[in-house]
């Protein structure tokens, strides 16, 4: 084979073209080149995957080393989507040219469905069909969500709105898949123990956006199981638990062995990496996260004492949850090997404590109250699980800012995941509904989400027929309304009603009494709500009363305000407004203001020019100042 030096591809194809000028020659001297530099040239990175297609075309050599299962686009693919490597084996048989296709099909129809749901669901919550087109397209689903996070990583200030529903697309198909897994994982015999497995897919579920998957998990885990070793070493280096080979699951049964490698860990999790229970973030959602625990290095008794549980047993000591009442705990056994054991017969150890290790007298000590036996019993996944979620679903039942209740909803999807039939539950989760208006895109598709969850609480429990039958007839009202809905309501500055409004949608501003900074979404004459909130919200005591402009501002802490005009004022340092709902209704933030999409232009026609007007008198005004 000749020898040739090549520096880089970039250089090979120019220094033919010179040497070849009729095309044909360059063509033959390019052919003649050795196989693995004409290879190196074409998946050199500077060519793409039409400059590829049209290489293949002109001769059979060419089209040989272009051929579909090939490295040249196996490396345009690669270079295209590289997350997407991860799912392939390397002794897999891929044919690449298909897979490009594919992927750049699945690309385009998802960027097709993002476009359209702004125009679809402006004007509401993306209804429980609202998924629809996304779940019938053909392809392999992975393909759809790399072109989502594609979306969501595009860099700068620009497509909010699309980066808003790409976000809300992802967030559902990663739902679905994570659920269904969790529905199978439940199906198994009570006697598989994987509580981390479990405690992993609520992480997802809750999580849907983040990386978050058990193999990396368990292998932040195993980081630690080697570090108790080697501290178990110091203590005892023929321990057998030294010998454990990864995935074993073999129990240690001498007691003094046992201790030694709770005593390993105590100093490894507590001493040495500083794991502590958080007691001054108590009631923090991350807490029953398993990821941030690792991360954190904090959480709250149940998720402290899952981990502890994890290690201790991947090291032979067969620790057990104990479902206690106001403080999850672990229990050690004591008693000798088939001897009829009774609490007494058990340490019970306090993972949130530090590892402390507690008698009965102790444990009640704990919650400072009394117990029956039957709560120092060992509790199966599905219990354990039930109690994650249940904490969750307090958290999220006391959530004050976040009013799209993601968490409660979360919460209530994973816990009537594994009890279907929670009468409780399922009201509120029909009440949550409503009051979120997440309603389907045709008003009568609302039976197959709110009524058929009411309908299957009337079969459950007869006596609940009152609140049903209140749910039911205000979501049949709501039916009504929304068959009686017109047009858009369009807001024109120009029109004479609308001579006080002094500020426009997409302004960044500050409250005068509250500091807090805001965008302006929305604006109406006087103040449109009812007398209660006004008495509720002092709004007589205003100088200007509710006879003045009001503004829906998206405010920094992630809530939505409707403030009066005599309230805000123009922020001289505007910034970027970290709202979960931005790009709901801006499509770019340009440093100084938002611009509205097209579905809010539409809503305010005249709002735009305003707005261009007032940032050129204030920023421009400001920086002549500062020049000066």
């Amino acid at each position: 084979m000749a020898a040739v030096a090549v520096d880089s591809a970039m250089e090979v194809v120019p220094a033919l073209a010179e040497e070849a000028a009729p095309e044909a020659a360059g063509l033959s001297c390019l052919v003649n080149l050795p196989g693995e530099v004409l290879e190196y040239i074409l998946c050199s990175g500077s060519l793409s995957a039409a400059d590829i297609g049209r290489v293949s075309s002109t001769c059979r050599r060419l089209r040989e080393l272009c051929q579909s299962s090939g490295k040249v686009w196996k490396e345009q693919f690669r270079v295209r989507w590289p997350s997407l490597m991860k799912h392939y084996s390397p002794t897999d048989y891929v044919n690449w040219l298909e897979e490009y296709k594919v992927r750049q099909k699945a690309g385009l129809e998802a960027r097709k469905i993002v476009a359209s749901f702004s125009k679809r669901f402006f004007s509401e919550h993306v209804p429980c069909n609202g998924f629809s087109d996304i779940e019938n397209l053909e392809g392999p689903e992975i393909f759809f969500e790399d072109e989502l996070v594609c979306i969501l990583n595009m860099e700068g200030r620009k497509a909010l709105t699309w980066k808003y529903y790409a976000k809300k697309i992802l967030y559902y198909l990663r739902q679905q898949k994570i659920l269904n897994n969790l529905k199978a994982f439940l199906q198994q015999p009570d006697d598989y123990e994987s509580y981390l497995e479990g405690a992993v897919y609520i992480d997802q579920y809750c999580n849907p956006l983040s990386d978050i998957s058990l193999k990396d998990i368990q292998a932040q885990i195993d980081s630690i199981v080697e570090l108790v070793c080697k501290t178990l070493r110091g203590i005892n280096c023929r321990h057998p638990s030294l010998g454990f080979k990864a995935g074993e699951s073999s129990m240690i049964m001498e007691i003094e062995l046992q201790s030694q490698v709770l005593d390993a860990m105590n100093y490894v999790l507590y001493d040495q990496l500083k794991f502590k229970g958080n007691r001054m973030d108590y009631y923090n959602a991350l807490n029953l996260y398993m990821h941030q625990v690792l991360i954190r290095r904090t959480g709250i008794p149940i998720s402290m004492s899952l981990l502890y549980l994890t290690i201790a047993r991947q090291l032979g000591v067969p620790l057990e949850p104990v479902n206690f009442p106001s403080h999850f705990l672990l229990r050690w056994c004591q008693g000798a090997e088939g001897a009829t054991l009774d609490i007494f017969d058990y340490i019970y150890i306090d993972a949130f404590g530090k590892g402390k290790q507690l008698t009965v007298k102790e444990c009640e000590y704990l919650i400072g109250q009394h117990v029956t036996a039957a709560l120092y019993g060992v509790v199966n996944v599905k219990k354990v699980l039930q109690r994650m979620v249940g904490n969750l679903l307090s958290l999220g039942k006391r959530e004050g800012i976040d009013q799209s209740y993601q968490l409660l909803r979360d919460s209530l999807d994973l816990y009537l995941a594994m009890y279907p039939d929670q009468v409780q539950l399922l009201l509120l989760q029909a009440r949550l509904y409503f009051h979120l208006g997440i309603w389907p895109e045709k008003s009568f598709c609302l039976v197959l989400k709110v009524l058929d969850i009411l309908q299957h609480i009337q079969t459950l429990d007869p006596g609940q027929h009152g609140a049903v039958g209140y749910l039911v007839q205000h979501t049949l009202e709501h039916i009504e309304r929304k068959k009686e809905e017109v047009g858009v309501e369009v807001k024109l500055r120009s029109d004479e009603k609308h001579r006080d409004v002094c500020y426009s949608i997409g302004l960044i501003m500050k409250h005068k009494r509250y500091g807090y900074n805001c965008v302006i979404y929305g604006w109406d004459p006087t103040c449109m709500m009812g007398h209660e909130w006004i008495r509720n919200m002092n709004v007589h005591s205003l100088p200007h009363g509710h006879h003045q402009p009001f503004y829906n501002v998206l405010v920094e802490d992630g809530s939505c305000r409707y403030a009066a005009q005599e309230n805000l004022e123009y922020n001289v340092e505007p910034q970027e407004i970290s709202h979960p709902d931005v790009g709901r209704y801006f499509s770019e933030f340009t440093g100084t203001h938002y611009i509205p999409n097209a579905e809010l232009e539409i809503r305010y026609p005249e709002d735009l020019e305003f707005v261009y007007e007032t940032v050129q008198n204030i920023y421009s005004a400001k920086k002549e100042n500062i020049d000066e």
